[in-house]
């Protein structure tokens, strides 16, 4: 069973934020939650909260469907970031101008469950 977690425009750029989500991608949760605790990203601070949000709702899923739960056993299936919406700021500059900042936002997505099974592989891309 697998559990679903976003944080959405979230202020941090999408491009930093995909250096930490790709320490994570494919990982175990819970090493994944170890990885992200000890990273020195600004960025991790806000992808840890997702993983461990991933993390509570797939233990409230199982907790529904009187299924046995083990946080063992979940991995980081799926974990991507999107571009949010963008704030346009103005600073000024010499002589009257003015200077355009962008400052980004992120939706930031991660996906958990079970680890697959060893004879159960992905199709390869490049047959």
């Amino acid at each position: 069973m697998e559990a679903k977690a976003q944080a959405r425009f979230v202020r941090v750029t999408p491009q930093k934020a995909r250096r930490v989500i790709d320490l994570i991608r494919g990982r175990r949760a819970n090493e994944a939650v170890a990885v992200l605790s000890f990273a020195p990203q600004a960025a991790s601070e806000p992808v840890l909260k997702v993983v461990q949000s991933a993390i509570a709702n797939a233990r409230v899923k199982a907790d529904r469907a009187s299924e046995a739960f083990d946080e063992k056993d979940l991995v980081v299936q799926a974990a991507f970031v999107d571009e949010g919406p963008t704030l346009k700021r103005f600073r000024p500059r010499a002589q009257g101008r003015a200077g355009q900042i962008l400052k980004r936002t992120s939706h930031i997505t991660v996906v958990v469950g079970p680890q697959p099974e060893r004879g159960a592989q992905s199709p390869r891309r490049d047959q």
